[in-house]
């Protein structure tokens, strides 16, 4: 392995690393990354890390030389080996060593990879902070000496933690689960037959080409074989995992997708009244209906920007005991440690399902009506969305319009919204739109698609 002389600036994203393997991210950014990781941590007085990777076809080959940079500045590597993203977070809990990597590109597609990294107890580094990781490894001002490795099975560990997390209640719910031959697929169906459910899984072989669909399961097209098993075998819920375990996707009994917002409801309405602070976070991309139904309830809505980094460090620096965002991230911090983990989310709605004897849809029944697009990516050049998301907050401006600049460009109106803003996972313009009437979403759509027509 050597210095990666001319790394690929435009991998250092909005919430991590995340590139093509191996035309933007090779073994030789794996081993660069290290390099500049061992030597940070050391001048925040850090000697060990946690290091894990998922289950992509090139993962192993890039978690080798990333720990192979870390070493050789010196730093102590505690190896997870193969896990999901959620075992990786709680590992560097239960050892309370929060700086670490995580190898993984997350949802993205299968040749795509990646490093979610911490340096300390703040989690997730994020925005300007891999900015200036990234300036930090272009001076290679590095440290050297020899670090040594040590394995660690979190597995024992992280299924006690669910087993003390949950209380089923005297209905035997019928579940459908879908890794989607991801990451959860080393643990999932062994961890949810430690509850009284019955339980049938498809996918479930792990396999980092994602040979049956793409491990994106908010993305309803994705969820097309859960929703047929849901309905073919009467199950009571069909839930999704994505590549490396952090994000669920929710199927009703009658084979409907339920998107992250209104699970959120659904959840909120359960836990309200059990805890004392009723202020719930959600993203900038997520429904009025969320908004409304708190408001209903007594408590009070957040919003925030996208990003996990971002609404997971939010939930915790509130002290909410909720939140979450549309993309499928949500965190529990009243009984949970409040890391987003997507088996987690989907247990916690089947636990409510022991408890009733409601079904899922009619346990969505009274959420707020309102019409809305998918989440919407526009292909672009990593060089130019900015700037085009300025361009549509100066016509917001213009036009006399309220918005949100929060993260992008959120435009209110009296019976709807747009939503404008550059992803910081990949090269595209991501937007949205909403409103209380089927013909106003396409007046507000056809206006901002438009605009974006014009101005790309």
């Amino acid at each position: 392995m050597k210095y990666k002389e001319n790394i690929n600036k435009n991998i250092f994203r909005g919430y991590d690393i995340r590139g093509i393997y191996p035309s933007e991210l090779d073994e030789d950014t794996a081993y660069t990354v290290g390099l500049g990781f061992g030597s940070y941590i050391r001048e925040l007085g850090k000697k060990k890390c946690v290091v894990g990777h998922d289950n992509r076809l090139s993962s192993p080959i890039l978690y080798e030389a990333l720990i192979e940079g870390i070493l050789s500045t010196g730093i102590d590597v505690i190896s997870l080996g193969l896990c999901t993203t959620p075992m990786y977070y709680y590992a560097c809990i239960q050892l309370k060593v929060y700086s670490g990597v995580m190898v993984t590109a997350s949802h993205n597609p299968k040749d795509d990879n990646g490093f979610k990294f911490a340096f300390d107890e703040r989690g997730n580094c994020k925005g300007q902070e891999i900015q200036d990781f990234l300036a930090y490894i272009l001076k290679r001002k590095f440290y050297t000496g020899h670090g040594r490795v040590t394995s660690y099975n979190i597995v024992p560990e992280y299924m006690e933690l669910f087993k003390n997390s949950l209380s089923f209640g005297n209905r035997r719910v019928k579940v459908v689960i879908d890794p989607g031959n991801g990451t959860t697929s080393i643990i999932a169906e062994k961890l949810y037959r430690m509850f009284p459910i019955d339980l049938i899984v498809i996918n479930g072989k792990s396999d980092g080409s994602f040979p049956n669909h793409h491990p994106d399961p908010c993305v309803e097209d994705n969820l097309k074989q859960l929703k047929e098993k849901v309905v073919e075998v009467n199950a009571d819920i069909g839930l999704g995992f994505d590549g490396d375990g952090d994000r669920m996707g929710l199927v009703t009994n009658s084979g409907r997708f339920l998107p992250t917002d209104l699970y959120m409801i659904l959840i909120i309405r359960d836990i309200i009244s059990k805890v004392d602070k009723k202020e719930f976070l959600y993203d900038v991309k997520c429904s009025k209906a969320l908004e409304d139904e708190i408001e209903r309830l007594g408590g009070k809505g957040i919003c925030y920007r996208t990003g996990n980094s971002y609404t997971k460090a939010a939930v915790r620096d509130f002290d909410l005991a909720f939140g979450g965002e549309l993309s499928g991230h949500v965190y529990f911090r009243d009984r949970f440690p409040g890391f987003d983990s997507g088996l987690y989310a989907g247990l916690r709605m089947v636990e409510i399902l022991s408890h009733t004897t409601k079904s899922l849809d009619e346990l969505a029944e009274g959420i707020p009506v309102y019409y809305s697009t998918p989440e919407l990516k526009i292909a672009t050049n990593d060089d130019i969305k900015f700037s085009i998301i300025q361009k549509v907050a100066d016509y917001a401006k213009n036009c006399g319009y309220h918005y949100l600049d929060i993260d992008g460009v959120k435009i209110l109106f009296d019976d709807g919204w747009a939503l404008v803003r550059a992803s910081n996972t990949g090269p595209n313009i991501t937007v949205r739109f909403e409103a209380n009437t089927k013909d106003r979403l396409e007046i507000i759509k056809k206006e901002f698609m438009d605009l974006l027509n014009r101005l790309m």
